[in-house]
């Protein structure tokens, strides 16, 4: 209150802030968007998973490029998610309310096993605008590191991206549909047996391609009845994507045999 009696805050709006998400893609910043760039550069504030976003900040970093926003990490370990999701979406509306650019850097794509459409429904619940950047999704993008396309004229016209917590049972069609499966390491023994025992059979080809993009990048091939025993053998770990179907017989790693 002002000495002639006027309250100067009276009739003033607090400016809301936004959220961007972004896909920040399969962990390498040459294969960030153009716009997705923009937004990370124009934030004050990014909230950060741990595969994919975190090493494209680091290569950003490394690479020369300035990114003065404040770095929040939400990044989930497998069966570790120190923040649970229902927090991710808690702060990001916080933020959001203290007039802050928000951009919520996920791996992959946001809306590829992402959960980015529960973020932004929540987001926009409270009343905060968002909006939503693409990313390359590492379901299309680790395969074709492999040299293994998921479709090609007269080996396979569809393919499907699954989770490996899916149930796998449900996945229909033979060797011409390619599978690709995410977060699959885990439970490849099961998801092995189940489709060999279905049309693909136990000689269908498979593919795992370990830490594309990053040091520990490995492609091992063998067939549904051999990849259990392979991966066990060569100690595969996460980050990997398995693919499934005669297109990986297309890949230049299908004739090295596994060392």
């Amino acid at each position: 209150m002002t000495a002639d009696g006027i309250d100067p805050t009276a009739g003033s709006v607090t400016t809301a802030g936004s959220v961007t998400l972004v896909g920040a893609g399969p962990g390498d910043a040459g294969l960030l968007t153009v716009r997705g760039l923009r937004a990370l550069q124009e934030a004050e504030v990014i909230v950060a998973d741990r595969l994919g976003a975190r090493a494209v900040l680091a290569q950003l970093a490394d690479d020369g490029v300035r990114i003065d926003a404040e770095v929040v990490d939400v990044g989930k370990l497998p069966g570790h998610h120190p923040v649970p999701q229902d927090g991710i979406n808690e702060l990001l509306v916080s933020l959001a309310h203290e007039g802050r650019r928000v951009v919520r850097l996920k791996g992959g794509d946001p809306f590829v096993f992402g959960r980015g459409r529960e973020e932004q429904l929540f987001c926009e619940a409270a009343g905060i605008p968002v909006e939503v950047i693409p990313g390359v999704t590492s379901a299309v993008a680790v395969p074709g590191l492999a040299g293994i396309p998921l479709t090609q004229r007269g080996v396979a016209e569809t393919f499907t991206v699954a989770s490996a917590h899916d149930q796998i049972e449900a996945l229909g069609g033979g060797r011409d549909h390619t599978v690709v499966l995410l977060m699959g390491v885990n439970t490849l023994g099961h998801s092995a047996h189940v489709l060999a025992s279905g049309a693909r059979g136990g000689d269908c080809p498979v593919a795992i391609i370990e830490d594309a993009f990053g040091a520990r990048e490995r492609v091992t091939v063998g067939t549904l009845e051999t990849i259990a025993h392979l991966a066990a053998a060569r100690q595969v770990r996460s980050p990997a994507v398995v693919v499934i179907g005669d297109v990986v017989a297309l890949s230049p790693y299908a004739g090295i045999a596994p060392s």
